[in-house]
């Protein structure tokens, strides 16, 4: 017994943060490894040879008997129609050549069921019998007699090529398509911009603002509970706000920026690419900058009121204090409120989606809403879990310089 509790005793600490190791591995490093999986694929669902990851070649029995079932009841349909003998002699011939394919194909793949993994000598094979349908069909439609359903026939015999799945795995190509797409790199440098102004202009009021509501007065409390309404407002319901107030026809901040002259009309400040990209970042600096005074505030209050006590009987003044003192001490509070809403901003969505729909023309598009389009508009999986993974990349890019600029120790250092 006492083995035991000593054992626990050890190890109660990596017991204690198991669960909490279990939920990462499930939602955040098995969908990452999904994400790897498929960008090394040509995985696209409105392609059907492309709808799944096959790293060999494949047959689609299925697709295959269905088809040969139609060709029959297309030839059966012909039979009826035509007028001379030795026509319908000849189609007679063809639905015992089309069964005599069909078998031999189930041969060739020993009877399976199903998408069927295939060799290069089965689909060579497979590819022979195809070529021997459609001439069969050629010489019929090439005859001097009366048909129907010429046109049906040769579209369903068409599927015969699609059932033939090669393998789509395409190794780095994805990633080298991502390097020359220009909409990626306009997205992306769409996002960067959005990002720097939006966090740079959070950081700065919401030091200030964080500073306010650290300080010693009347009715601080109030402040603070006022201050954090807006970070509370889901961004969904916070971008139709804002979308109201810049309408052109409507909206207050339209036609006050009108009447000042800041803009020509009220309708100019969506329908520009410059008006509704400062639209969005203004949007985003009111919703999140009392996130940024919430976290910059924890720091604060750590700082011991000692030591500006200690420096203001040396002489020092509010800005000496504020920079010798302040701003050294608040570098981890600095650091983590930075990287929070950096990689919150690097990957804005809902905002944008919501005010602009990425528009006009795809102006204020993020590198998250085109990853959005190519997956689920687009439905190329493939393309868009890599260009997923090379925002994560650049996301660690950005932590880490982050981390190297402020200086700060990290654990174990």
């Amino acid at each position: 017994m006492k083995k035991i509790l000593k054992f626990f005793d050890r190890h109660l600490a990596y017991l204690m943060i198991t669960p909490a190791i279990i939920l990462i591995l499930l939602f955040s490093v098995l969908p990452i490894l999904e994400s790897m999986k498929y960008a090394f694929f040509d995985f696209q669902l409105n392609d059907q040879k492309k709808s799944g990851i096959y790293l060999h070649s494949n047959y689609n029995m299925p697709l295959s008997n269905e088809t040969f079932e139609y060709i029959d009841y297309y030839l059966q349909i012909e039979a009826s129609t035509v007028q001379k003998s030795d026509t319908s002699n000849y189609i007679a011939q063809i639905r015992e050549n089309m069964k005599q394919h069909q078998q031999a194909i189930k041969s060739l793949l020993n009877n399976q069921v199903g998408i069927v993994k295939a060799d290069k000598s089965d689909i060579d094979a497979i590819k022979d019998i195809n070529t021997n349908v459609h001439d069969l069909l050629n010489a019929l439609y090439a005859k001097d007699d009366v048909f129907y359903s010429e046109e049906d026939m040769l579209a369903v015999a068409s599927e015969l090529d699609t059932c033939i799945i090669n393998s789509n795995y395409i190794g780095f190509n994805n990633f080298k398509q991502i390097l020359k797409d220009p909409r990626v790199i306009y997205t992306l440098s769409i996002t960067l911009i959005f990002t720097a102004i939006s966090v740079f202009c959070e950081l700065v009021l919401g030091l200030i603002l964080a500073l306010i509501m650290n300080k010693a007065m009347t009715g601080r409390g109030l402040i603070r509970t006022v201050s954090l309404i807006p970070w509370a407002i889901p961004t969904s319901v916070a971008a139709l706000m804002w979308a109201y107030l810049y309408n052109g026809s409507s909206g207050i901040i339209a036609q006050v920026f009108s009447s000042m002259g800041i803009i020509n009309q009220a309708t100019d400040l969506m329908l520009t690419a410059r008006g509704a990209l400062s639209a969005i970042i203004a949007a985003d600096v009111w919703k999140t900058t009392p996130y940024m005074a919430l976290l910059l505030l924890a720091g604060l209050q750590v700082i011991p009121n000692s030591l500006y006590e200690s420096s203001s009987l040396d002489g020092a003044n509010k800005l000496k204090q504020f920079r010798h003192i302040t701003l050294p001490l608040l570098k981890p509070s600095i650091l983590v409120a930075l990287l929070f809403r950096t990689l919150d901003a690097f990957r804005v969505f809902d905002l944008i989606y919501v005010l602009t729909g990425g528009g006009p023309g795809g102006t204020t598009e993020s590198i998250s809403i085109y990853a959005y389009k190519v997956m689920f508009a687009q439905t190329r999986f493939g393309y868009g879990s890599a260009m997923v993974l090379i925002m994560a990349l650049a996301v660690g890019i950005i932590s880490y310089a982050y981390i190297k600029f402020l200086d700060v120790k990290l654990v174990g250092e």
